[in-house]
């Protein structure tokens, strides 16, 4: 006869432990807005005040809400099995979401919920403090706590301004403390600490991760995080990337589209210079944002760096790799409860592996473009002799048909010569894209190469400009330079040249 001893674990001990999954505030927040949209909400606010302890966090929704037993029964660890099918938009898959994120951020968390259209709310708390007799309580709420609750949370919903027009709550998520910040840090940085993640961490993931669902036409999905409604934020603005051609893959009863695009280098400069443009969030880099989106029924799990695959680089920056799953392959990408980490499968790393590589070529090609001056206007397009022309390989420099001086020279050739001329550009043109492709990582722009050019060349140069009507200044300051001149480098008698021509005009 085989005998049984009762192992059932701490239930104290045993939620400490699964509440470390890797969860972050905006990942246990994404976590449980996942339940919102599962549920069809259009409507999700997140309210805190940062200003008073123990801090109080309410989530609220307008989805479908549930009834008691389906309260009851969402509150259970785990609720639904990782195996059960589900509809192709569930976003849950362990049943285990909604208590993981909440036990990840607070000690203790209260569930109310109605059905959508009824007026009554029930109510259920999972409290740690009532869990060290090592039994297994779930509080049943007094419809007097409940009130409160309802009337505390239309309080702090008051207190913020954007409101919702119309905004029923059928789900209401309350966390009675957040003791990540109450207890590890020091008091005088607390509500700062949580302050800073609430309105510019939460925010700006949040806008990423669910970016499709509120960019829907049908519906959208709206969040509201205190004064704030969000502004969804697509990391792939179609219309301005370059991309490479997509590949599709079976796996398992569901397919894995790669799909890679290529960011303009001016990207670069823009988003160093402002922080609001459509290459990056508010508060991350191109550095930050560089690397794989994992997009899973349509809700970003995964996104920035490759995954393990290779290395984040500067020269990288520009490169974005879009895959699409369905939700019916978690179990063969081995996505964690938290939906942060997916480990890609072996049978489908050659596929990444190459596309990857394909990928990065394209991005160091466009990165190098970063040395190189935005396309001219139509007044410093005479002046810049080389021109970014867009080709199906990328960005690639040229000479500039409308340089003076080769326009001079055209103007003086025999047609034969000008033949031979054009030859010459054309073979100049290819060598100069071989140098860039090959030397990603060099800025030849310093180098002084004066060789074969004598100083009574220069001259002539100079003066047959100045008689084309180009100013001192431009001469020196975008000619010369690409003659291999600096302003200190430049032989005496071409900057007593300059500098005397330059106070005529003045």
């Amino acid at each position: 006869m085989i005998q049984y001893e009762d192992v059932t674990p701490n239930p104290e001990y045993l939620i400490k432990s699964i509440a470390e999954q890797g969860y972050s505030l905006e990942s246990a927040l994404a976590d449980l807005i996942d339940n919102s949209i599962s549920a069809n909400a259009t409507q999700v606010e997140v309210l805190i005040k940062t200003d008073k302890e123990p801090f109080t966090l309410y989530l609220t929704d307008n989805g479908y809400g549930m009834d008691e037993e389906a309260l009851k029964t969402s509150m259970h660890f785990p609720s639904t099995s990782p195996e059960n099918s589900r509809n192709s938009n569930d976003l849950g898959r362990f049943g285990l979401g909604m208590k993981t994120a909440s036990f990840s951020q607070t000690r203790k968390f209260t569930v109310l919920a109605r059905k959508k259209g009824t007026e009554q709310y029930y109510g259920r708390t999972w409290d740690l403090e009532a869990l060290k007799d090592n039994k297994w309580q779930l509080i049943v709420n007094t419809s007097h706590e409940i009130e409160q609750i309802v009337n505390q949370y239309k309080d702090q919903s008051n207190d913020n301004l954007n409101q919702f027009e119309h905004h029923e709550p059928n789900i209401i998520i309350v966390w009675q403390g957040l003791y990540k910040y109450e207890e590890y840090l020091e008091e005088e940085n607390r509500s700062k600490a949580l302050k800073r993640e609430i309105t510019e961490v939460a925010t700006d993931h949040l806008s990423l991760v669910f970016h499709r669902f509120m960019e829907r036409v049908k519906s959208p999905l709206q969040i509201r995080v205190n004064n704030i409604k969000l502004k969804p934020f697509n990391p792939f603005p179609e219309k301005h990337l370059r991309s490479v051609e997509f590949k599709q893959k079976g796996f398992g009863t569901d397919s894995i589209k790669l799909e890679g695009f290529i960011l303009p280098s001016a990207s670069i400069e823009e988003a160093e210079s402002s922080q609001t443009t459509i290459w990056t969030t508010k508060y991350r880099s191109l550095l930050d944002m560089e690397g794989i989106y994992i997009y899973r029924a349509d809700r970003i799990i995964l996104f920035g760096g490759w995954n393990g695959l290779i290395k984040k680089a500067p020269r990288l920056q520009l490169a974005r790799l879009r895959v699409d799953i369905g939700n019916s392959v978690d179990h063969l990408l081995h996505l964690n409860v938290a939906k942060s980490q997916v480990i890609i499968p072996h049978e489908l790393k050659d596929a990444f592996e190459s596309y990857i590589n394909e990928l990065k070529d394209e991005a160091k090609k466009e990165f190098f473009n970063r040395g190189i001056s935005k396309f001219p206007s139509k007044n410093e397009k005479k002046t810049s002799l080389f021109e970014k022309n867009a080709s199906n390989k990328g960005t690639i420099l040229e000479i500039n048909s409308e340089f003076p001086i080769l326009k001079l020279l055209q103007k003086n050739l025999s047609s034969s010569d000008n033949s031979n001329l054009n030859v010459l550009i054309k073979m100049i043109n290819t060598e100069v894209n071989k140098i860039r492709q090959v030397h990603q990582e060099k800025i030849f722009m310093d180098i002084e190469e004066q060789d074969g050019l004598s100083l009574e060349d220069l001259k002539t140069c100079v003066l047959d400009l100045l008689s084309l009507g180009i100013e001192a200044q431009t001469i020196k300051k975008k000619i010369l330079p690409d003659l291999g001149f600096e302003s200190k480098s430049l032989p005496t008698i071409i900057d007593d040249m300059l500098n005397k021509e330059n106070n005529v005009k003045k």
